[in-house]
């Protein structure tokens, strides 16, 4: 049993100087600890468990007095229960230390999440793509508040504000926020089901992205005009026109077609293998290449002296407006000779666009060939909604594609034959992405 000592009073324990432990009363076991530097801490000697044990409760004047009489008096009474303090007061530690775990904030959650899986990234911009999307959209609401404490309600209020308006960037914003919530419910920051995923709960409360996407369609020429704009295009030279008029025959998207390289052609197996990176679905795409587009290859590699089969005067790829250019150029000139030129009257005379062209081939591809929507839609490179169609057609579809797209060069070649040139019949406009 511990020496009972009268209770000095906060005064006598502030004139103690003298090294050492001396008691202070108010509390068996209760001593102010004085070392050389003049530090002072409190510690409680008691028996736990048979054992003496000094306990410290913190630094004097930090602690005062009477608080370290108050938590004396509590830990001998724990000791009296057959509590160790010393166990007790870790378990309140980690406890306090889960807490505040709990209580991370989105904030520090998207942080910690975006550092962890940034490696994956393949383009180096992604994570700022990320933080800006979050910092606009997302930490203005919910960024400070716990992860533990976010809600159905909170994700709906902050979606709604952009999700008819930016329908594309709100999907994106709610496909991030279910990624950072997830990470911290297998973090044990937070608990239950994940308040921003889509299917099964987000869908029943907003439309679907589909229901709500503007259809972006771009100024198509129709197809029976096809043969004036090619001759037009054919006697333009410059190798802006010659990587338009590839395109036209390949069907391809600009930007492929622009950034098309030497080592993705196959001449010989008349085939241009587009890489998965230069895909907008990120998947391999193989294109027929018909004889007028292997003759237009052969000529160019004659001269070739870079990667790029259309390279810029600087030898890089050629930029995104230098086919529109072309086609102002040829649109002009028709304007010029007394023709309408090349716009599309469904869309307020706009002149026609080189994704247009898209559009061309595929109203010609339905209406005058006689090839499946399938195949069709594969020469697009459109993901099929049908998967099992999709991985049949990958295997099989090859060989359809080669007449399909043999048969709409040689169309362009009679119509510029025919003398099919002046553009008096304007097709409608499709959505062809």
């Amino acid at each position: 049993m511990p020496k009972i000592t009268t209770p000095l009073s906060e005064a006598a324990v502030r004139k103690l100087k003298n090294k050492g432990r001396h008691s202070v009363g108010g509390v068996p076991g209760l001593k102010l600890q004085i070392t050389k530097q003049s530090a002072c801490s409190w510690i409680l000697r008691a028996t736990v468990d048979g054992k003496v044990r000094d306990i410290g409760l913190g630094n004097y004047p930090t602690v005062p007095l009477k608080v370290a009489r108050v938590a004396a008096t509590d830990m001998q009474l724990q000791i009296q229960q057959g509590i160790d303090p010393l166990t007790e007061r870790e378990r309140k530690e980690d406890e306090l230390a889960a807490t505040r775990a709990s209580r991370k904030t989105f904030n520090e959650c998207a942080r910690s999440y975006i550092a962890s899986v940034e490696k994956q990234w393949k383009n180096p911009k992604t994570a700022a793509q990320w933080e800006s999307s979050l910092d606009t959209y997302v930490s203005p609401s919910i960024g400070k508040l716990a992860v533990s404490d976010i809600t159905t309600a909170h994700i709906v209020a902050l979606l709604e504000a952009i999700w008819t308006t930016k329908t594309e960037t709100a999907t994106r914003v709610r496909s991030r926020i279910e990624s950072i919530l997830a990470y911290a419910t297998t973090r044990c920051f937070r608990k239950g089901d994940n308040p921003a995923r889509w299917k099964g709960h987000l869908d029943t409360l907003l439309p679907s992205p589909a229901s709500l996407k503007s259809n972006k369609h771009h100024a198509a020429l129709g197809y029976t005009d096809i043969g004036g704009f090619m001759r037009d295009l054919r006697s333009a030279g410059g190798i802006a026109s010659k990587a338009l008029e590839y395109s036209i025959l390949t069907a391809a998207r600009s930007g492929e077609a622009r950034g098309a390289t030497w080592v993705e052609i196959d001449l010989n197996a008349k085939q241009w293998t587009i890489p998965a990176a230069r895909m907008k679905a990120k998947k391999e795409h193989v294109i027929p290449l018909s004889g007028q587009a292997v003759t237009l290859l052969t000529e160019l590699q004659k001269t070739s002296q870079g990667d790029y089969v259309f390279p810029s005067q600087r030898g890089s790829m050629l930029s995104d407006m230098t086919m529109g250019k072309v086609i102002k150029r040829l649109h002009s000139k028709a304007i010029e000779r007394g023709e309408r030129g090349y716009v599309d009257a469904h869309m307020d005379d706009r002149v026609i666009t080189p994704h247009g062209f898209r559009s061309t081939f595929r109203d010609w591809a339905a209406e005058v060939s006689t090839h499946p929507r399938d195949v069709i839609e594969h020469a697009l490179a459109h993901q099929l909604k049908d998967k099992a169609e999709a991985a049949y057609q990958r295997r099989t579809s090859i060989p359809k594609r080669i007449i399909l797209m043999q048969e709409w060069a040689d169309y362009c070649d009679v119509m510029r034959a025919t003398g099919s040139g002046m553009v008096t019949n304007i097709s409608g406009t499709h959505k062809t992405s």
